[in-house]
C-alpha cells in the first residue's frame, strides 16, 4: 500500500490570514542560525562579536529573499522574465532558488563583512556551520507543502502526493532525502570539523563541496521541473548543473586554503 501525504500546509488559520508551515519554518531557521551564531561568537578568534550576529541574520534573510528570487527568475524562469519582466516581483507567485539565496548570501555578507572590516572569508567561513540549520528547515517545509516532489518510485516508502501535477503514482519523498543530506548531515560534518581552527577558506570550501555533491545525487531522485525537464545528456537537470560550479569552486578553496597554510608554516 502506498503512503498519502496528507498534511495541511497552513498551520494556523486567523480569519483571512493564512499561516503556512513554510513561513513558520523559515522562522525555525534564521532562529536556530542566531543561537548558533551566538555559540560561535563566543568562541577563540571568532571575527565576529555576539552583538553583531543579530544584524548578520539579517543582512544573510536578505541575501536568502532577494537572491532566491532573482535565482529562480534567471535560473528556472528566463523566459518567462523576458516575456513579462515585472513577473520578477511576484513574489506572491511563488519560487525560489537555493543557487540564488547562495549568491544573493555571498553579496549581502561581503557588504556587512566590509562594514565591519573583517575579511570576507573569515565571515563566510563563520557562516557556513550555521547555514544547513535553515536548508534542513526549508525542506521539511517543502515536505510539509507537498511541493518539489520525487519522480515516480515503488520503494516501501513512497508517498502519492496530493497535488494534482504529481499524479496518482507514488514517488520518492525527495524534500525528505535533501533534509536529511542538506540539513542534518551537512551540519554535523560543517559543525565538527570547523569546531578546530581551519586554514582560512577551508570551511567555506567544505560547505561547497559537500552541498554540491548531495544535491547533485539528490536530484536523482526529485522530479525535474516541469517546464526544463532535462537540461542537458537527457539526465542532467538544472539542479545538477547549477551544482558542478559549486563542487569545483569548493575543491578549488580547499585546495588553496591548505596550500597557503603550509606556505606559511615553511616561511
Amino acid at each position: 500500500m502506498p503512503i498519502y501525504h496528507d498534511i495541511d500546509p497552513i498551520a494556523l488559520s486567523l480569519g483571512p490570514l493564512k499561516i503556512h508551515w513554510y513561513g513558520i519554518m523559515y522562522l525555525i531557521g534564521f532562529a536556530a542560525a542566531w543561537w548558533l551564531g551566538q555559540y560561535r561568537a563566543r568562541q577563540t578568534n571568532s571575527p565576529l562579536k555576539p552583538e553583531q550576529v543579530s544584524d548578520l541574520i539579517f543582512y544573510g534573510a536578505l541575501g536568502v529573499v532577494v537572491g532566491g528570487r532573482f535565482g529562480y527568475v534567471f535560473f528556472y524562469n528566463l523566459d518567462r522574465f523576458l516575456e513579462q519582466p515585472a513577473w520578477l516581483f511576484a513574489v506572491w507567485d511563488g519560487g525560489m532558488s537555493f543557487h540564488g539565496g547562495l549568491l544573493g548570501v555571498m553579496v549581502a555578507l561581503m557588504i556587512y563583512a566590509r562594514k565591519l572590516g573583517v575579511r570576507f572569508f573569515a565571515m563566510m567561513d563563520f557562516v557556513a556551520p550555521l547555514v544547513p540549520v535553515g536548508l534542513g528547515a526549508g525542506r521539511l517545509g517543502n515536505f510539509i507543502g507537498g511541493e518539489l516532489w520525487g519522480r515516480v518510485s515503488d520503494v516501501p516508502w513512497a508517498m502519492v502526493f496530493s497535488h494534482p501535477a504529481a499524479g496518482d503514482l507514488p514517488r520518492h519523498p525527495s524534500q525528505l532525502y535533501q533534509f536529511a543530506l542538506e540539513g542534518v548531515l551537512l551540519f554535523v560534518i560543517l559543525w565538527f570539523y570547523s569546531a578546530r581552527p581551519r586554514p582560512a577558506m577551508a570551511v567555506s570550501g567544505l560547505f561547497l563541496i559537500c552541498y554540491g555533491s548531495f544535491r547533485f545525487v539528490v536530484e536523482f531522485f526529485r522530479q525535474p521541473d516541469a517546464h526544463l525537464n532535462f537540461v542537458a545528456l537527457n539526465w542532467v537537470t538544472m539542479g545538477q548543473l547549477l551544482s558542478l560550479p559549486m563542487m569545483i569552486g569548493g575543491l578549488a578553496l580547499l585546495i588553496a586554503a591548505y596550500r597557503r597554510a603550509g606556505q606559511e608554516v615553511q616561511k
